[in-house]
């Protein structure tokens, strides 16, 4: 199978934090980086730099699993824009994506343009994924604006926009829901032929920046897109 990490699964936020981008962003330049500078700015004054996030917008924990897979194939990308390239290198296999967000319709501009929203449903009707799955990130459980939160509601709203093909192709899960004790919900090295890093700094924080850098470093990535490095402004 092929292994994709959206950073977003990790890189995240507390329950009603209102002015966080998973009640939705456009993702545009400045809501990559101006943005989050004006989220910091409006917390603790007592804080400087992104440091001011980390109350309401947690690096939750479990990234550091995906060091596992060093030696397998890897490459890293700032958005799943990019992904058309690594499924292309690997066409007809199952795809996990560990991530916030489906991605696999979105509902503003041209459908048959691949994006970050919908890049898994267009490789699901191409032909480039065989079987797709999206393991939604256990924080999801407790935050019912999410994606996450309802699995069978977020079935139903995808039933709408997708063919009978695509959904037959697909499931929903959430990791934990398929955790049992000490059971990992990530695949074994074994079963994993290749992974994609994929940062969304639209809806990820500056202060994790250097985490998700480590982790691609440690798995010797290959950049599809090169990522972000934000350093607070003026430093």
């Amino acid at each position: 199978m092929l292994l994709s990490l959206d950073w977003d699964a990790y890189s995240g936020c507390r329950e009603l934090v209102f002015d966080a981008p998973i009640w939705g962003s456009p993702d545009r330049e400045s809501d990559r980086l101006a943005a989050w500078q004006r989220r910091a700015l409006t917390r603790d004054q007592q804080v400087t730099g992104w440091a001011a996030l980390n109350a309401d917008f947690p690096l939750y924990p479990g990234w550091e699993a995906f060091g596992q897979y060093a030696g397998r194939p890897a490459f890293v990308a700032w958005s799943h824009a990019h992904a058309w390239e690594w499924l292309k290198q690997f066409p007809g296999r199952e795809v996990l994506n560990i991530d916030s967000h489906h991605d696999l319709t979105s509902l503003s501009g041209d459908p048959a343009k691949v994006r970050p929203g919908n890049w898994a449903g267009l490789g699901l009707a191409a032909g480039l994924i065989s079987h797709y799955e999206v393991q939604y990130p256990a924080w999801h459980g407790g935050m019912p604006v999410a994606e996450g939160f309802d699995l069978d509601r977020t079935r139903q709203e995808l039933a709408a926009h997708l063919s009978r093909d695509v959904l037959a192709r697909l499931t929903l899960t959430r990791a934990d829901i398929l955790c049992h004790g000490n059971t990992s919900p990530l695949p074994p090295k074994r079963e994993v032929e290749a992974l994609l890093l994929v940062q969304s700094p639209s809806w990820t924080s500056p202060a994790h920046d250097p985490a998700f850098l480590e982790l691609a470093s440690a798995l010797g990535v290959q950049a599809l897109s090169e990522p972000y490095l934000r350093p607070w402004p003026g430093v």
